[in-house]
């Protein structure tokens, strides 16, 4: 089978991680027979300094005209200026709402062989494998009025948290999909208990689980899941959560696995049905652009090849591949290979490209 990748690697360290999931990709089409055609684009800092604006509408038409996109990182202290007319982030909150992605996909499971890697007591991660489900293209990243302005008083700035019914019926929804092909088990993270966006979620929330009677549904403030995550991690399955909230869960979830290098995250235009769907989706690490570490061939590529096994699954419908990704990611580490950020005493430390050619062979073999 063919298919059409755009290939967005972005900033700072993005280009290294992505080019070896375009490595261990091309061992995939080897193996099964398929064809994986890559269009390559401009992203973040790379599109500024090339056009002036963080994503152009040659690359968004790319992107429409490709069945998933592949993404590396976007930023970098180069264009972290405040005052900033335009950031590189502007690119991928852009690429998000005009591609409809509104369900962002973060897996977190410790495996056993990193338990060590994190800075938690292994008796309290062991066993951890969750995934959170967030709102990526409504709340206050993109609510209006959004602006700073100067009063005799001082400077004054307002963002504005937003969401209609509509837009938390369907990733609720996504929710409960995704619950009911694991635990059957979803958590609701909202502060209904001060905002009025959070009550309207509890109440859509409610509504949308009768239509999932075999899933267990229970509501949690985001301020005690916070604390849960660190103290009971195993507690959740599935996470449900706006747009905000999630981006912050998910860092700090991440740590449970020892590294961001190791997180991949899948962000779709549509509804998961059964565990799979050939819904557009864009997929990432979740991990930043790293430009201190740019170029010295020393960064975890893992998070961003499994993102690239995400795609397969979720997008391409392509689940045997996936799973021979993910099986050479495991294995890759069962033989004790590690980049710097998972490295641990009698295991062998390899870089960025040598990761990537481990697990291209594995999947091969």
């Amino acid at each position: 089978m063919k298919f059409n990748i755009a290939s967005l690697p972005g900033d700072g360290v993005g280009p290294e991680v992505i080019d070896e999931a375009i490595k261990v990709l091309e061992t995939v089409g080897e193996k099964f027979g398929h064809s994986f055609q890559l269009r390559h684009g401009l992203i973040g800092g790379a599109a500024i300094d090339a056009s002036g604006i963080a994503l152009t509408k040659e690359t968004l038409d790319m992107c429409r005209g490709c069945d998933a996109v592949l993404l590396g990182a976007v930023g970098g202290p180069k264009w972290d200026d405040p005052k900033a007319e335009v950031r590189p982030e502007d690119g991928l909150l852009a690429l998000r709402k005009e591609l409809g992605l509104f369900a962002n996909l973060r897996p977190v499971k410790v495996l056993p062989m990193l338990v060590s890697s994190t800075t938690l007591k292994p008796e309290v991660i062991k066993g951890v494998d969750l995934i959170v489900v967030r709102e990526l293209t409504g709340g206050l990243y993109f609510g209006q009025p959004k602006k700073q302005w100067q009063t005799a008083e001082g400077r004054q700035a307002v963002d504005t948290m937003a969401y209609s019914e509509t837009e938390i019926e369907r990733i609720v929804r996504v929710g409960f999909e995704i619950a009911r092909t694991r635990c059957k088990k979803l958590t609701s993270v909202d502060k209904a208990n001060v905002l009025e966006t959070s009550r309207l979620w509890r109440q859509v929330a409610v509504e949308v689980s009768s239509r999932y009677p075999d899933v267990e549904l229970d509501h949690m403030l985001v301020d005690s899941c916070a604390m849960r995550l660190v103290q009971r991690p195993t507690y959740f399955d599935v996470i449900v959560t706006e747009n905000t909230f999630g981006d912050i869960l998910t860092d700090e979830a991440s740590m449970l696995a020892g590294s961001m290098g190791m997180l991949p995250s899948a962000s779709l235009a549509g509804v998961p049905k059964g565990g799979s769907s050939r819904a557009f989706g864009m997929y990432e690490p979740i991990h930043g652009s790293a430009p201190g570490r740019a170029g010295q061939n020393m960064v975890n590529p893992a998070a961003t090849i499994l993102s690239a096994a995400m795609m397969l699954r979720y997008s391409l419908g392509l689940t045997a591949e996936a799973g021979a990704i993910e099986k050479a990611v495991l294995s890759a580490l069962e033989k004790g290979y590690r980049t710097y950020d998972i490295m641990e005493d009698g295991k062998t430390k390899v870089g960025t490209r040598e990761m990537g050619d481990v697990v291209a062979g594995l999947v091969a073999s």
